[in-house]
């Protein structure tokens, strides 16, 4: 059984910086992209990085590239998204996800973590 345990969201001021991990269960691991995804409240659920298995690649939303870097270490089974700068826009709740598909490819992501949450004030 896939699980996926995202953790290291909370409450941070505008311009701060926070770090999620997502710890990955039930897979093999290193076969799999791997993405963060973030739905804000009345919005849709909006891509927001992604990391090919090998972790050689990389892809960003645009609302964010030059501020979050997606990585992972393969040896630990986990995928962190280091988010910096932030902006109360980026204030969501955080989804890690899983797809054996292309990384860039959102309808490849088949499976999902439960969520953390991402606070940003102004």
């Amino acid at each position: 059984q896939v699980q996926l345990v995202e953790s290291g969201g909370g409450l941070v001021q505008a311009g701060g910086s926070l770090r999620l991990s997502c710890a990955a269960s039930g897979l093999a691991f290193s076969s799999y992209a791997m993405g963060w995804f973030r739905q804000a409240p009345g919005k849709e659920r909006e891509f927001v990085a992604g990391i090919s298995g090998s972790g050689g690649s990389t892809a960003y939303a645009n609302s964010v590239k030059g501020r979050f870097t997606i990585s992972r270490d393969n040896a630990k089974d986990t995928v962190y998204l280091q988010m910096n700068s932030l902006k109360p826009e980026d204030t969501a709740v955080y989804y890690c996800a899983a797809s054996r598909g292309a990384y860039f490819v959102v309808d490849t992501y088949g499976y999902w973590g439960q969520g953390t949450q991402v606070t940003v004030s102004s």
